[in-house]
């Protein structure tokens, strides 16, 4: 007999309006630990909107997020103090941004930006820091001798790698990632695509991935939500949403990629 797993989180009638449109309504859905979920549809859809909400970078006029601090221990990410929050999204989570000088400190050396986030949970040896750091840029395929270069001499592919290595340095059980491959070029796209594949299969990550691409989404997610002004109007397996769509926008959705 299979005993029933905790959600890592869990989004409860989540709802965001401004003005007189609803950015997000009343979404509801749990994310088990070491899924990935995507979140799809066309710019507008409210997908980023909801990824905020759920990082906690906004608050839902109406619903919750709750979060397994630890086993059976769920928090509303409303009763949490700043400090608290600070704390979880320095440790226990992580958020790549599309842009990664949102998510980097462009003046700061490559080996300082994924340090840093170490010392936030209390390393203070400068050479074990250094060390793990170098450790990080050859697992994300930048050249460990490159630890003392600012990101503003890195291609935009290497940045974005850069961005993953400052998240997951410290092994967080939650990622949110905005658009993780947008503006990159193609054969870019793939090899990074192929990198956070693998470090999510070896870390066993949970992931909430934000994309307009259903091809990024088929190759790095179990699970799916469609949105379309605000509201899920489809949501399930990933290959099955995807080779059989039972909403007309989702069917318009897989058509148009087929077709170009």
């Amino acid at each position: 007999m299979n005993t029933p797993t905790t959600p890592l989180l869990k989004a409860s009638g989540l709802c965001k309006f401004y003005g007189n449109r609803a950015a997000c309504r009343d979404i509801s859905f749990e994310l088990e630990p070491g899924e990935v979920l995507a979140i799809v549809g066309e710019s507008g859809s409210g997908k980023s909107t909801l990824l905020n909400l759920l990082s906690g970078r906004l608050a839902p006029d109406s619903g919750r997020v709750d979060y397994a601090l630890a086993p059976g221990q769920m928090r509303d990410l409303a009763t949490m103090s700043e400090a608290e929050r600070r704390l979880l999204a320095r440790t226990d989570w992580g958020f790549v941004h599309q842009d990664a000088r949102e998510g980097l400190r462009m003046n700061v050396s490559a080996g300082g930006n994924i340090g840093e986030r170490l010392m936030g949970i209390g390393n203070r040896h400068f050479g074990n820091i250094r060390e793990t750091a170098q450790v990080w840029l050859s697992r994300v395929e930048i050249d460990p001798a490159r630890v003392d270069e600012r990101p503003t001499a890195f291609s935009g592919g290497m940045r974005q790698r850069l961005q993953i290595a400052r998240n997951l340095v410290t092994n967080p059980r939650l990622v949110f990632m905005d658009e993780p491959t947008g503006g990159l070029d193609v054969s870019v796209q793939a090899r990074l695509l192929d990198m956070i594949r693998a470090l999510v299969a070896e870390m066993g990550l949970a992931v909430v991935l934000v994309t307009h691409d259903l091809a990024v989404a088929r190759l790095l997610s179990q699970r799916i939500l469609v949105m379309k002004q605000g509201e899920v109007i489809e949501s399930g397996l990933t290959d099955r949403v995807l080779d059989d769509p039972q909403a007309p926008y989702t069917q318009l959705l897989v058509s148009s990629v087929l077709a170009a």
